[in-house]
């Protein structure tokens, strides 16, 4: 398996494996006729893959074959409470390739890519009730940290936790 940046021509393929991560994870957590109606070509035309941009998120394929299977995104944090922290703001893998090890190698390309954006701290927030998601961040060293939010993502408000982590360990 090949992690690498992102780039333009990945947008649909890494829509396709949003939509479907959502729509198999979050079954019972979210609407299921939103959950229905993703489109992939909606996703695919609100990625920025290959700005130039320094403070714009960068994101890591998992390619095996040609074939994207999972992405990872990352920045600054975006909460006002943890200065100076990365974000993991999206880790998705396609349900096909769950339990292969994909998530674990995009979470280490993701820490080493905010290690050398210089972060030595980092959050992410997960839907409320994602026990997959829950067990996987654990296994990683994320730990809830106490702040909750209800957020409006992609369109549905959802019940979020946060979870925060050292990058580096002393």
């Amino acid at each position: 398996m090949l992690i690498r940046l992102a780039e333009p021509a990945d947008a649909m393929a890494v829509a396709r494996v949003h939509v479907r991560s959502w729509q198999v994870a979050y079954k019972g957590l979210m609407p299921q006729g939103y959950l229905d109606q993703l489109r992939p070509e909606e996703r695919a035309a609100r990625y920025t893959f290959g700005s130039l941009d320094p403070n714009s998120p960068t994101t890591v394929v998992a390619v095996e074959n040609t074939q994207i299977y999972g992405f990872a995104t990352v920045a600054l944090a975006r909460d006002q409470d943890v200065p100076g922290s990365g974000e993991l703001y999206a880790l998705y893998v396609d349900p096909e390739w769950w339990g292969r090890g994909v998530g674990a190698q995009l979470m280490s390309a993701a820490r080493n890519r905010l290690l050398d954006l210089g972060f030595q701290q980092a959050v992410l927030w997960a839907l409320k009730g994602n026990s997959r998601a829950e067990r996987f961040y654990a296994a990683d060293q994320w730990k809830p940290d106490g702040m909750q939010r209800t957020d409006t993502v992609w369109g549905v408000v959802v019940d979020e936790v946060r979870y925060r982590c050292t990058l580096i360990t002393e």
